[in-house]
């Protein structure tokens, strides 16, 4: 079988070069043509193998009831977790935990993505307030939201009110700290232009400065979306009535090892999801950017 050049050149009888252009073969498309599926199941792949590598080690360890330096004889294994599994699924209270958990999640990260980004601009953008605002938050920033508990019990009537307060605490430093450097990191030269073609001032904070700083916030965004699940879990087994981290530590309590992984493998995927919905709300929003685009 023989194959075409990209391009071949002859010459006519007067001298003058004469360029062929092959022809495309029939039937052939370029992989971009032939849409983003291959690259998509591509994707899938990747991420099942390492879970999958996991799940068979999981089960090994625990079938042989291995002893080393770990301890995998007590472990519950895949197939006792999924029986587990199965039951809740057809349990009204376990829905209730996993809602109860969002709520709490989709109320304090929200209230921190909001105040964090707009007080992280006022301090990145005047003077003043980063001279009065930013020493409280430096002396906040420190102490584990955690360690608010006890607090957050005497001072906010419900548990409920108590668990939103310490997932939003944990959740407003990463994005106020992203904010103010990506106020100082953006490039004045934007500005500048902006305001020499007669741009007003909120016109340039609202089509120059917050877009610009976007890429920045949202890696703030993400930082403190696990940072907000960490202490909404740690906060439900201290103090909550009902959620996932709840559910967690009730089984512990009650011996129930298999309900104890449900319980985890529960907050992973809820997290899994919720950063995923932050990364694409991220990229849609920075669509700007080379990366994105294409």
């Amino acid at each position: 079988m023989t194959t075409t050049p990209v391009s071949q050149q002859s010459l006519t009888p007067t001298g003058d070069p004469i360029t062929v252009i092959p022809r495309s073969r029939p039937g052939l498309r370029p992989l971009t043509a032939l849409g983003g599926w291959p690259r998509r199941l591509a994707a899938v792949v990747r991420a099942a193998l390492p879970l999958t590598a996991a799940l068979l080690i999981w089960y090994l360890l625990t079938a042989d009831n291995v002893v080393l330096w770990l301890r995998f004889d007590k472990v519950p294994g895949p197939v006792e977790v999924f029986h587990t599994l199965r039951g809740q699924l057809t349990s009204g209270s376990y829905y209730q935990d996993l809602l109860a958990s969002v709520r709490r999640i989709l109320l304090g990260f929200g209230l921190a993505a909001v105040s964090g980004v707009a007080i992280g601009m006022a301090i990145g953008r005047s003077r003043v307030v980063q001279s009065l605002v930013r020493p409280l938050i430096e002396v906040a920033r420190p102490i584990p939201a955690i360690a608010l508990v006890p607090l957050a019990i005497l001072v906010f009537p419900t548990g409920e009110q108590g668990i939103v307060f310490i997932t939003f605490f944990a959740a407003f430093f990463p994005v106020v700290v992203s904010t103010i450097h990506a106020m100082k990191t953006l490039p004045k030269v934007w500005e500048e232009a902006a305001r020499t073609m007669g741009a007003r001032r909120l016109s340039v904070l609202a089509h120059v400065v917050l877009p610009g700083a976007m890429p920045g916030i949202f890696s703030g965004l993400s930082v403190s979306m696990g940072v907000a699940w960490i202490c909404v879990i740690s906060a439900e087994m201290i103090s909550g009535q009902f959620g996932i981290g709840y559910y967690t530590w009730q089984s512990y309590g009650l011996l129930d090892y298999s309900g104890v992984i449900v319980g985890m493998l529960s907050i992973g995927i809820l997290g899994w999801g919720t950063a995923w919905l932050v990364e694409r709300l991220g990229a849609r929003i920075n669509r700007w950017l080379p990366r994105n685009a294409r």
